[in-house]
């Protein structure tokens, strides 16, 4: 636990507790426990709740990439001793014997580029989860200013973070799908509703289950890449809706928090990485809703083959294992990812995430 947290762990847990409890959470009854369930073991970042919380809305902001000044040999993250492990030729690096929370500023812009570059950066062994919210936060602000959830748990007096809980009593996932699926798998790019989506995104894994809970993740610069020269043609320049509105409209009908009124916002559907000058596609189904300028059975269409096309792509995605101590980093603008709740309903999976912002997306 990291120092000046300990003290404040009872109070905070009985605080956030006492939030979620105001949510009316509807998931299936808990079974009679084997064993004692002594809780979280970090209760600090248990999800916090509160109504009246409020954000103003998101500004525009200037905004350049840290990984544009990266060195391109990035001796400070790949330094002598650190292994590296590929995952696929498209997407997803492990990294063992480096700590990002040692990484110099120079550390940290590499760290930009490559996971740019690889899309997926999986590091193993770290002490990220035991520094402390402050620091925490220190480091993820070096990529861009981190999005504030509107309507998801948070850290209390830490709006920065979004926290990604579930145990017995809570399955909040879930229910957001619909319980009536034949699976679970729903790829998304985080917040990409936002008028400046983010970038270098920071994932780090508090609980986890024995076997299962991975995340799936897919590279959409291959998926593009994958298309036909007509028909990426015919993409380049069209424009899509990515709305918040089902988010908001879930937390109300649960009379949970809607910090910010929910956005709309229309983002390109091939857009190009500042760094990089790769081309991604930019569409996922969790947020992105029709093409603009098109009719309503013309967008369906569209957006049905480039949905089915990401989701099918399994010689582009890969499965992030967790273990304890793992913190994953990924690019939003070029990747799509899904959740994998494939274990046991009375296991705890908790985790949280810090969301840096970056560009408005740069059409190709």
């Amino acid at each position: 636990m990291a120092p000046g947290l300990t003290e404040t762990v009872t109070q905070t847990t009985d605080d956030v507790t006492n939030g979620v409890s105001k949510l009316k959470l509807s998931s299936e009854q808990k079974p009679a426990a084997t064993t004692e369930d002594k809780g979280p073991s970090y209760p600090f970042y248990y999800p916090y709740f509160d109504k009246e919380e409020k954000f103003p809305p998101t500004e525009l902001f200037e905004h350049t990439d840290v990984g544009l000044r990266a060195d391109p040999k990035k001796p400070h993250l790949l330094a002598e001793g650190v292994k590296v492990k590929n995952f696929s030729p498209y997407i997803g690096t492990e990294l063992r014997g480096v700590q990002i929370s040692q990484l110099t500023k120079e550390g940290l812009d590499e760290l930009a580029l490559f996971t740019a570059e690889r899309k997926l950066v999986v590091f193993r062994d770290q002490d990220f989860k035991d520094i402390g919210p402050d620091r925490q936060i220190e480091i993820a602000r070096h990529f861009g200013p981190i999005q504030r959830h509107p309507t998801s748990g948070n850290v209390k007096g830490y709006p920065e973070f979004h926290v990604v809980y579930r145990d017995a009593n809570h399955n909040r996932f879930k229910e957001y799908l619909g319980g009536d699926r034949a699976n679970h798998t729903s790829w998304h790019s985080d917040v990409s509703y936002e008028k400046q989506p983010p970038s270098t995104t920071l994932f780090f894994i508090l609980d986890q289950p024995e076997l299962g809970g991975d995340t799936i993740f897919a590279s959409q610069v291959e998926a593009y890449n994958r298309l036909s020269p007509e028909f990426k043609k015919r993409l380049e320049g069209l424009r899509a809706v990515h709305s918040a509105v089902p988010q908001a409209e879930f937390s109300r009908k649960r009379d949970g928090p809607v910090r910010r009124e929910p956005v709309e916002t229309e983002h390109p559907i091939v857009r190009q990485h500042p760094v990089t000058g790769e081309k991604a596609l930019y569409i996922n189904q969790g947020f992105t809703k029709h093409v603009v300028g098109f009719k309503v059975e013309e967008s369906e269409y569209l957006l049905k083959f480039l949905f089915d096309h990401i989701s099918k792509g399994a010689d582009f995605q890969v499965r992030a294992p967790y273990e304890p101590g793992t913190v994953v980093v990924w690019d939003n603008r070029v990747t799509v990812h899904s959740a994998t709740p494939d274990y046991a309903n009375d296991v705890r999976r908790h985790a949280v995430r810090l969301t840096p912002q970056a560009e408005v997306p740069i059409p190709a």
